[in-house]
């Protein structure tokens, strides 16, 4: 997986503390979790482990939850894993994130992966998941800056994957955490509507 650290939301690195494993595919990007596991070993394992699933892989070619042999995977990952997570990419359909409510709020950690920095729309995908009523954690990965982190923080998001380049000033990381520790009308972002006069 490469050097990678998990910062809550105060910042503080959970690494050592994290045991999300992602489901090795193909298209697995770099920074989803810190270690990959095969369902093969996945299926050998005594113990059940924390797995995130790739979201797109469980989709039908109408943007539904697939049935059929992938439901069958999809059930048996879910019978050897403690707990069950999926992770997005910013090419993701909002709309299908969006009609997709039961599913997602079962989820116990979604992660949203950004592949470019300049691509904006995971603030969205954040925002969604709080407005549908999604509780569990989203956590941040991918080509972030440093300077978005409040703002995500704002929108709903409550992890980060940053690289160990990333890392290398830990005053510019907590830095990043405080940007806008309290908002100019002290209200949370997450729980505005996504489009308001206010």
């Amino acid at each position: 997986m490469g050097n990678h650290h998990v910062l809550n939301s105060d910042g503080i690195d959970i690494s050592q503390d994290d045991t999300w494993l992602a489901l090795s595919t193909n298209e697995v990007p770099d920074g989803i979790a810190l270690t990959h596991i095969s369902l093969l070993e996945l299926l050998q394992k005594q113990e059940k482990l924390e797995i995130v699933l790739p979201f797109a892989d469980l989709l039908d070619n109408e943007g539904k939850i697939a049935g059929g042999l992938l439901q069958q995977v999809r059930e048996l990952v879910s019978q050897h894993a403690s707990r069950v997570g999926v992770w997005v990419t910013s090419d993701s359909d909002a709309d299908v994130l969006a009609g997709l409510p039961e599913f997602l709020l079962q989820q116990d950690l979604i992660v949203i992966h950004v592949p470019a920095f300049t691509d904006g729309r995971g603030f969205s995908y954040a925002q969604t998941l709080r407005q549908i009523g999604y509780q569990g954690e989203i956590r941040m990965a991918g080509k972030f800056g440093r300077d978005q982190i409040a703002y995500l923080l704002r929108a709903g998001v409550d992890s980060f994957v940053l690289s160990e380049h990333d890392m290398h000033s830990i005053s510019d990381i907590s830095q990043a955490f405080n940007a806008l520790a309290s908002s100019y009308d002290g209200r949370d972002a997450s729980a505005l509507p996504m489009f308001s006069n206010v």
